[in-house]
């Protein structure tokens, strides 16, 4: 497994991948699904994606009564935590419908040499949080292949939400054999329960790095 690089050490070379995870209208301030202050993530991840060769973006795009949702469990509430065949989920409220305007990019954000876009969550019967795997830890979303196709060695992240879709992705960067590390600065949590300290400490036991904007020459 490659070794993490010192932060700042380097700019990002033709190895690195920038990764900006869902950052999108139903995430931000009047969503379906906010992540409190996720419109600060904008700006920032703008400016930090003109420093990569290599960007992909993941984007939730959600069936219609997704099983995720807490609509489709109507004796359950949103943020509940049930038990679904591939494990415990935690029900949301109905958000980034695909094809709605709540799963759009976010307004503002800015990155025309975006190379890739991994949709995420359209299967009705399984949620997915990584950018990597679904949430049943078994099938591939193919955005390991297209990195390893592409070279990328080493791959950080920025987005919505830190606690949830970031660290999971951050997470099966590593499975896949990834260096990672997550820009902390270009990310904004929901903290559900003291999910953003479990995440972050998931992270480190992992080898995720976790390093600043400012970080990346």
């Amino acid at each position: 497994m490659p070794a993490n690089r010192p932060a700042g050490a380097a700019p990002p070379g033709p190895e690195t991948a920038l990764i900006v995870v869902d950052v999108q209208a139903g995430f931000l301030p009047g969503g379906s699904l906010p992540v409190p202050q996720g419109d600060a993530v904008v700006p920032v991840i703008n400016a930090l994606a003109r420093r990569y060769v290599n960007v992909v973006l993941t984007q939730d795009w959600h069936a219609p009564g997704h099983l995720s949702f807490a609509s489709a469990h109507p004796e359950w509430a949103p943020f509940e935590t049930i038990d679904l065949p591939y494990g415990p989920q935690v029900l949301w409220p109905d958000h980034c419908v695909m094809g709605t305007a709540d799963a759009a990019f976010a307004p503002g954000l800015d990155i025309p040499h975006a190379q890739a876009i991994v949709r995420k969550g359209y299967r009705r019967e399984v949620d997915s949080y990584s950018g990597f795997l679904e949430a049943d830890r078994t099938t591939r979303t193919g955005l390991d292949g297209y990195l390893a196709s592409r070279g990328i060695r080493e791959v950080h992240l920025c987005g919505l939400a830190t606690d949830f879709c970031v660290a999971w992705t951050a997470l099966d960067a590593r499975r896949f054999g990834l260096a990672a590390a997550v820009i902390e600065d270009a990310c904004r949590g929901i903290d559900l329960d003291g999910s953003l300290a479990r995440a972050w400490a998931e992270m480190a036991a992992a080898g995720v790095r976790r390093i600043s904007a400012a970080a990346i020459a």
